[in-house]
């Protein structure tokens, strides 16, 4: 095999990768959007809350020291203990839980029937408060997020694959923090398309998502399901802000992985899980087979930021229900 062709494999497999974490960020605002209709703004937002308080809560940061500082004139910063990697997630996703639980009580149980248009104004005002929240909680100071997870190119696969393009061919660059955060993606996707498809509460979530009014005149409560769906998106959240966190930092930058997963639900649809999965793994494969064969030849590189938007695009003017949504028919 030729080395051109293997550098084009190495290209492919990298962006498979980077395309199960764009699924998963885009999973967030399916389930969100099919149970409820909202299209959840702060999805991006939540992914950074739950990255913030998972460091805070590893290094044992007093939450609010600095306002407390500034009111009471002390010095307070940090409680004196660290705290397991393991047992920091559990308690993180417990806040997760709760914060969906609030989320639900406070804010959308008053906006039952509104126009989507009110719901979705309300997520953009929850992504804002969400925010200064977690700016005031944890500061707004990049944090480094050490989970013990590999960084840097894997030997293994290196050392594997160096002789089968000649000596022009090195091996597979393939980083290993990126394989474990695809391979812990696949395992959270393949859960939660498990949970829709064969539990009780999941037949009863697509069952809110076809018809709310049919969903409650057999007992569904719709309070229950948007709270459990609340917290499958936190759930979500925290792993895209746990693998995000740890290959970039934790930095207010991270809520901005949101607009990734845009193209990536225009390519598959809002309402459909494996339709977020295929979106994600075009969008991969595709912005890093453009850089590699056209971006970094001959248009100067950096593709990588604008193509995603610019396929979806051209889906939106051929098929705007995206490849696995529903066609919308309507009389007029």
């Amino acid at each position: 095999m030729s080395a051109d062709f293997l550098y084009g494999i190495e290209v492919v497999i990298n962006g498979l990768m980077a395309g199960v974490l764009y699924a998963l960020v885009a999973l967030g605002f399916v389930l969100i959007f099919k149970a409820s209709g909202i299209f959840n703004y702060a999805q991006g937002v939540m992914a950074l809350f739950a990255a913030l308080t998972l460091v805070g809560i590893m290094e044992g940061q007093v939450p609010f020291a600095h306002l407390i500082n500034a009111i009471f004139g002390t010095k307070i910063h940090h409680f004196g203990w660290e705290v397991p990697a393991l047992l920091a997630i559990l308690l993180t996703l417990g806040v997760m839980i709760f914060f969906a639980w609030a989320v639900q009580y406070f804010v959308f149980r008053h906006l039952v029937g509104q126009e989507p248009i009110i719901l979705f104004m309300a997520t953009i005002g929850l992504a804002y408060f969400l925010e200064g929240v977690g700016d005031l909680m944890w500061g707004s100071d990049i944090k480094t997020l050490a989970l013990g997870l590999p960084q840097g190119g894997s030997p293994v696969v290196e050392q594997w694959s160096a002789g089968l393009g000649g000596d022009d061919f090195y091996g597979f660059f393939l980083d290993e923090l990126d394989m474990a955060a695809t391979a812990v993606a696949l395992i959270l996707v393949m859960g939660l398309i498990a949970f829709a498809q064969y539990t009780k509460q999941g037949r009863a979530m697509r069952a809110v998502a076809d018809d709310h009014q049919a969903a409650l005149s057999v007992g569904i409560s719709l309070n229950y399901i948007w709270v459990l769906v609340w917290s499958l998106a936190g759930l979500v959240a925290l792993v895209a802000g746990v693998m995000w966190g740890a290959k970039s930092g934790v930095q207010f930058s991270l809520s901005l992985i949101a607009l990734k997963a845009l193209p990536v639900l225009m390519l598959g649809g809002f309402t459909s899980i494996p339709g977020a999965i295929a979106g994600g793994l075009i969008i991969g494969v595709g912005e890093k087979l453009f850089e590699y064969t056209i971006g970094a030849p001959y248009l100067g590189g950096a593709t990588e930021n604008w193509f995603a938007y610019m396929l979806a695009l051209i889906f939106l003017v051929f098929r705007p229900q995206g490849l696995f949504g529903e066609k919308i028919i309507e009389r007029v």
